[in-house]
């Protein structure tokens, strides 16, 4: 047996040595604050996480993405983000890990370009690094994000973010914890197909250090579909580079935290999921976890920390058709017999809460209840408003508990050729449809009247997506007022005259363009377009510039100074940071793979 004083020695190497890390992500603050039951939900819970942070003494906290749900967030919501941030993360606790890197490339949008615990003006405790998700993804004439106003604040450090729609290149946050060293590396939310494309032209490229490239534990921080949803609207995990250790997986809600190995890739995968259900849908309903991650040298090791303040979810499916031992649809009074089976079904549901809530304070009383039920076959939908009124005061979502579906009769509607979007949107299957496929539908079925002639259905469909999710009002409009000029662009350069010729030039200009890379930026070229109509009406002196336990082992000179240490950071006795020292801007300290 180890002497007492070997054994505090060997606690304390490993201590210097081992980077602990919170790990979050899809926390979707302000999602349904308005909401007389759930509208504290999301801040109850953020601030649970924050609390688990300081108690559990880690080094930083990793978010995934999304941490606002709203791209505008409210002001109540950015007054109690800020508010938890400062009660948790502000303080006098030692930061115990070196930056590395050249802080000016990896925070190159903020007008400060440094971590935040290293600015004089303010005394930071716990380390925040964030990218951004699709929800407050940075947008408008200025290109900015909630998390720019935060990071402008000093209370996060938002990194991942890329400026090019052409080429993107990944320069991680070099950190280094004793003899541990930690590459981080993150990309904040891009359409994916846009990114899918630019995967498969090899323009996504990740630097690596080029000293003892074996040595760095390699965290990549991700926010995009990583379940399949159409040919090109995900990102496979093979496109990753195989030299990544850990990839942290934001944007899918569903909770699967405990790391998966890719066997093609040989990096681990973990997805932390929201933590809130932000849908009714399956998903949602598995427990809620954040990670606790240990890093020492190569190896590593996730803690699942269960959530206790997300609100209960139960959901269950029910297929009238496979019960015809109790109800057929020629059978007497079937409705009221149906609807008396999911009721047993619902309160089935609440008396399982109940013994789950029990010894549970921190849970919210009411849970979410769901039972979607299938009527194919015959059998009619009765009153789901009346009926979900019978348990007003037992759930927290008495508007909608019982969902009717008829998922085959949905399919043969869409392939009609007048699509009925009221009918369309009350279906379950199209529980997260997006704007952009829903204008997509709409042209689909235009076209065979109406042929659209100047506007492509995905730059429309973006723009609408821009106007009806991120408030841009002016997108439409400025979407047809730059594909008027560049379309007449194109018809003086090719020198039409004819009003024949003039449209058939522009039936075929769109043609080319469908379906192609040019496409698909067009957006993006009309907000650059949009942020230089708002620069020319600006003043010249106005700067808008931008300022259960898994472990695993791996083995088997331009640029300015860091400003000085913060209050108390080695100017005042014992309330310094350590020996904490940040290298910046070290010239072919890394090199592309």
């Amino acid at each position: 047996m180890l002497p007492l004083g070997q054994i505090l020695q060997n606690n304390n190497i490993n201590y210097h040595n081992t980077f602990k890390i919170l790990i979050a992500t899809d926390i979707h603050l302000g999602y349904l604050e308005k909401d007389a039951i759930r509208g504290n939900d999301t801040f109850t819970t953020f601030d649970e996480i924050l609390k688990c942070a300081k108690e559990k003494q880690v080094d930083f906290i990793l978010l995934g993405g999304d941490l606002f749900h709203e791209n505008k967030p409210s002001r109540r919501c950015l007054y109690s983000c800020i508010s938890l941030l400062r009660k948790y993360c502000m303080g006098d606790t030692p930061i115990l890990f070196d930056v590395l890197s050249d802080q000016a490339v990896n925070f190159s949008t903020s007008k400060f370009p440094w971590v935040n615990y290293q600015d004089e003006n303010i005394n930071i405790s716990i380390p925040v690094f964030s990218v951004h998700g699709n929800h407050d993804d940075p947008t408008g004439a200025d290109g900015l994000c909630a998390l720019d106003i935060l990071s402008s604040a000093g209370l996060i450090n938002h990194f991942g973010r890329s400026q090019s729609v052409e080429r993107i290149e990944i320069s991680p946050v070099l950190l280094q914890k004793g003899k541990t060293k930690l590459a981080l590396y993150g990309i904040g939310s891009i359409p994916d197909e846009r990114l899918y494309r630019m995967f498969v032209n090899n323009q996504v490229t990740m630097l690596r250090p080029k000293e003892d490239q074996d040595l760095w534990f390699n965290l990549f921080t991700i926010h995009q579909n990583r379940s399949k949803h159409g040919a090109t609207n995900y990102i496979p995990e093979q496109f990753l580079d195989d030299f990544l250790n850990l990839v942290v997986w934001g944007h899918e809600h569903e909770c699967l935290i405990e790391p998966r190995r890719n066997e093609q890739q040989l990096f681990y995968v973990t997805q932390p999921g929201s933590s809130v259900a932000t849908s009714l849908s399956p998903g949602e309903a598995a427990k809620k976890h954040i990670g606790l991650l240990r890093i020492k040298g190569r190896k590593m090791n996730m803690e699942k920390i269960p959530l206790n303040t997300v609100r209960q979810f139960f959901i269950q499916d029910l297929v009238l058709a496979e019960h015809p031992d109790l109800f057929s649809p020629d059978m007497p009074k079937v409705n009221q017999k149906v609807e008396a089976f999911c009721q047993e079904k619902v309160e089935a549901m609440l008396e399982e809460a109940e013994r789950e809530r029990i010894g549970c304070p921190l849970t919210p009383e009411k849970p979410l209840i769901r039972l979607r039920v299938d009527y194919s076959g015959g059998f009619e939908a009765f009153n789901a408003t009346r009926f979900s009124q019978r348990f007003v005061e037992q759930v927290a979502n008495p508007k909608d508990v019982i969902h009717f579906i008829r998922q085959k009769e949905y399919k043969a509607k869409v392939e009609e050729d007048n699509v009925d979007f009221g009918q369309l949107m009350s279906q379950s299957t199209t529980e997260g449809l997006r704007v952009e496929d829903l204008v997509k539908e709409y042209f689909k079925t235009a076209e065979k009247t109406m042929q659209l002639s100047l506007l492509t259905e995905q730059g429309m469909g973006k723009a609408v997506q821009e106007f009806v999710d991120k408030e841009e009002k002016d997108a439409i409009e400025e979407l047809i007022r730059y594909q008027l000029e560049k379309t007449q662009r194109h018809l003086q350069q090719r020198g039409v005259m004819t009003e024949e010729e003039i449209d058939q030039e522009i039936r075929s200009f769109r043609e080319t363009k469908k379906g192609t890379a040019e496409e698909e930026d067009e957006v993006q070229e009309v907000s650059e377009y949009r942020a230089r109509a708002c620069a020319y009406d600006l003043p010249d002196d106005l700067d808008l510039s931008d300022g259960s336990d898994f472990t695993m082992d791996i083995d088997e000179d331009s640029t300015p100074a860091p400003p000085p240490r913060g209050r108390g950071r080695g100017s005042r006795g014992g309330r310094g940071r350590g020996q904490t020292t940040a290298r910046r801007g070290r010239g072919g300290f890394l090199c592309k793979i």
